[in-house]
């Protein structure tokens, strides 16, 4: 199903490529985009179950993909969570908002305790709820979990969409090792 607001979703995605092409990226352009993130998220209307359900019964995500251009830049997802589902740390290789439509999602933010090292100490966590927003530049690392009784709805802006990103990199901090992240749920399109 598209969803009949795509035209007013393509006009946010413009000004993000508008804030991202103008110079170097940066956090400063990182903090312009998540504004047009969160603003795309206060249209609760736009992302509704009707539109995007729930996960299947016993499952803890469906991610959907809403717009990315054909060279898969700029790539938009809605993922839907329920509580219990958990990422483990990662970076994403290219900057990434996530804004809250419903819910919320606890992110915890990373660095590492030196550079190239597979050990990490966590240095803020950070509450995404309707209203709020993170951005993550390329090297940043966070880990995600959802709690509370209800299914989540985020939104998620990437600079490359998800599925080309094959060299993320996942954290695991029991054992101090690091390896390549696969994509996780199948994004439905």
């Amino acid at each position: 199903m598209s969803n009949p607001h795509q035209s007013e979703i393509n006009i946010h995605i413009q000004n993000i490529k508008k804030i991202a092409h103008n110079g170097p990226f940066s956090r400063d352009s990182l903090d312009l985009v998540e504004t047009v993130v969160r603003d795309l998220a206060t249209h609760r209307e736009w992302w509704s179950a009707e539109l995007y359900p729930a996960p299947a019964e016993g499952d803890l995500q469906a991610r959907y993909l809403i717009s990315e251009d054909p060279d898969k830049s700029y790539a938009l997802y809605l993922n839907v969570m329920r509580p219990g589902k958990k990422i483990i740390p990662h970076n994403h290789t290219t900057w990434a908002c996530i804004a809250a439509v419903e819910g919320v999602e606890l992110n915890y933010v990373y660095e590492r305790t030196s550079p190239g090292a597979p050990t990490l100490n966590q240095v803020a966590t950070v509450e995404v709820s309707p209203g709020t927003s993170i951005g993550l530049m390329p090297d940043d690392i966070h880990a995600v979990k959802i709690e509370g009784d209800q299914p989540i709805r985020h939104l998620h802006m990437y600079g490359r969409a998800l599925e080309t990103l094959t060299e993320r990199m996942a954290f695991d901090l029991e054992n101090g090792t690091c390896a390549v992240m696969d994509i996780g749920v199948k994004t439905q399109r």
